[in-house]
């Protein structure tokens, strides 16, 4: 299994053609009542839509094996289990593809199971969005709310200054824009990559909303820290920044740095440090962006190596592939963020 949390501790297992996928998750509070319908909402999110998602289609039916009672949980770590019913395994050989996991996985682990990526498998992110949506349910209580949108796919940017609320807004959307017309431009540039065989990439902005001033911890316990290993653990993650990001390196200090003022309590007057300074929320909503890499399963012929004879070939990926993340990978950035949240706030007694 494959963990995260301190207080709050979550553990991931399965893989992508086995049996199944799932998770535990420990320490939730005892008596809380889960929103069924909510927690569907969030798993419908993740799942592919027509046109610019994988054709592999799955349930991804939630199944409580412990912990929870009439959804109420008892106090016990829930198990979770999500069943892998849509496999096909005719696809994959013993030569890695280029891009995935394959390679240092074949050559660290004689017997690696490359059957859709095994255990690296974006498959693996169906439970994290589950118990993603347990985590966002107990933050709300608290005032808490976690949101994310498509900033960009491929070349199509949104250069429009966003809140949580357009992040909301963007559930709306197949390709988590935040408006109908870069919906289009995003669903259009996705297509377009996939007609050639080809794949694209992009960014999700994610936003936190009500962490009260303080919270967090320092050095590697510092907000920031522990979000961006988290993040950095989705499949396909190959960057993450905070407020103005690398920008805040063409500012000087008179620019970037967020003054205060008094309004309603203590206010900064810019979000240059995404939420964060010195480790902890500074009151302000939390920011950050994550870059997701193209999908390396494309149908377009590259060089690899036959590992069984050690000689050069070429490959093209057959299969059933995404050819664009990140439309659905905007769920699992807010899953991911709301479990580090959750163990956090528990932490720190604010749940």
């Amino acid at each position: 299994m494959y963990s995260l949390g301190s207080r709050m501790r979550f553990h991931l297992f399965g893989k992508s053609h086995g049996p199944h996928v799932g998770c535990i998750l420990e320490n939730v509070p005892l008596g809380m009542n889960i929103s069924m319908d909510e927690l569907k909402k969030d798993m419908d999110l993740r799942k592919p839509k027509d046109g610019i998602g994988t054709p592999r289609k799955e349930d991804d039916d939630v199944e409580f094996i412990s912990g929870v009672k009439d959804n109420v949980t008892d106090g016990t770590p829930i198990l979770m289990l999500i069943r892998n019913k849509n496999v096909d395994s005719s696809k994959y050989t013993s030569i890695p593809r280029p891009g995935h996991a394959d390679l240092p996985a074949m050559i660290k682990w004689k017997d690696h199971d490359v059957r859709g990526g095994g255990q690296f498998s974006g498959r693996l992110t169906a439970p994290i969005v589950a118990a993603g949506s347990i985590a966002k349910q107990m933050l709300l209580p608290a005032g808490v709310r976690i949101a994310a949108f498509t900033r960009s796919v491929g070349s199509v940017g949104d250069d429009d200054a966003r809140n949580i609320n357009d992040a909301f807004v963007s559930r709306e959307y197949a390709t988590r824009a935040c408006s109908a017309g870069l919906d289009d431009l995003m669903r259009n540039e996705i297509m377009s990559a996939s007609k050639e065989g080809d794949s694209i990439g992009g960014i999700v902005e994610c936003v936190v909303s009500g962490l009260p001033i303080g919270f967090g911890g320092i050095w590697f316990n510092s907000l920031d820290a522990v979000l961006a290993k988290a993040v950095f653990g989705i499949p396909a993650v190959k960057g993450i920044e905070f407020g103005g990001g690398f920008g805040l390196t063409k500012m000087k200090g008179s620019e970037s740095n967020d003054q205060y003022q008094i309004e309603n309590g203590i206010k900064a007057l810019t979000n240059n440090m995404g939420g964060v300074v010195g480790g902890m929320s500074d009151g302000m909503p939390l920011v950050f962006r994550t870059a997701f890499k193209p999908t390396p399963s494309i149908s377009k012929e590259q060089r690899s190596v036959d590992l069984s004879v050690m000689k050069d070939v070429t490959i093209s990926t057959e299969g059933r592939h995404d050819p664009c993340i990140v439309p659905r990978a905007v769920a699992v950035v807010e899953a991911v963020t709301a479990i580090v949240t959750a163990d956090t706030a528990i932490c720190e007694g604010l749940i």
